[in-house]
C-alpha cells in the first residue's frame, strides 16, 4: 500500500513541476483592469527557451499588437543564454510571434479596435513541456481607480485578519 502512495505523490510532484510559473507581470494587474485572458503559444528559438526556463524573462514593459492577422509580442526582454556563444544567441528584445487560433485573433482585434482596449502579457508558464504566454485584454486604470482597488484590497485583508483573531 505504501508503494502506491509514493507513486501518487511522485506523480503529483511531476505535474506541479510541469505546470510552473516562469515569469509574471504583477504590475499589469495594478495598471490595467483585466477583462479577459487568453493562453497562447510563443514562437521561440532554442536559446530563448533555455533562458526562460532559467527565469530570465521580463514582461514588465511588454505589449501585444495584431499586425497582418498575427499576434505579435513586443518589448519583452529575454536575456541571452549564458552558456551559448554570440553566434547562437538571440536578440533580447526581438518581436516574437504568438500562436493563437484565427477566430481568437479576430475576436481580440474587434475588441481592441472597437473599445480602445489593449493586450498585455500577464505571465509565462510551463504547460507540460510547452512554454505558454497568458495575455490579458485590459483597460487602463486611472489613479483614483488604483486607489479604490488598493483600499478594497486592504479592507479585505483587515477583515480576514479580524476573522482569524476570533
Amino acid at each position: 500500500m505504501a508503494k502506491g502512495g509514493a507513486k501518487k505523490a511522485a506523480a503529483a510532484a511531476a505535474r506541479a513541476a510541469a505546470n510552473r510559473l516562469l515569469a509574471d507581470n504583477r504590475q499589469a494587474r495594478h495598471q490595467y483592469e483585466i477583462l479577459e485572458t487568453l493562453e497562447t503559444g510563443i514562437e521561440l528559438v532554442g536559446t530563448e527557451v533555455k533562458s526562460i526556463r532559467n527565469g530570465k524573462a521580463n514582461l514588465r514593459d511588454g505589449f501585444c499588437l495584431i499586425r497582418n492577422g498575427e499576434l505579435q509580442l513586443h518589448n519583452v526582454h529575454i536575456s541571452p543564454h549564458t552558456h551559448a556563444g554570440s553566434y547562437f544567441n538571440h536578440d533580447p528584445l526581438r518581436t516574437r510571434k504568438l500562436l493563437a487560433h484565427r477566430r481568437e485573433i479576430d475576436k481580440l482585434r474587434g475588441l481592441v479596435d472597437q473599445k480602445g482596449l489593449t493586450l498585455i502579457p500577464l505571465n509565462i508558464h510551463l504547460k507540460g513541456s510547452w512554454i505558454k504566454l497568458t495575455i490579458g485584454l485590459g483597460k487602463g486604470r486611472k489613479l483614483h481607480d488604483k486607489r479604490a482597488a488598493e483600499k478594497e484590497k486592504q479592507s479585505k485583508k483587515d477583515l480576514k485578519a479580524a476573522m482569524a483573531r476570533y
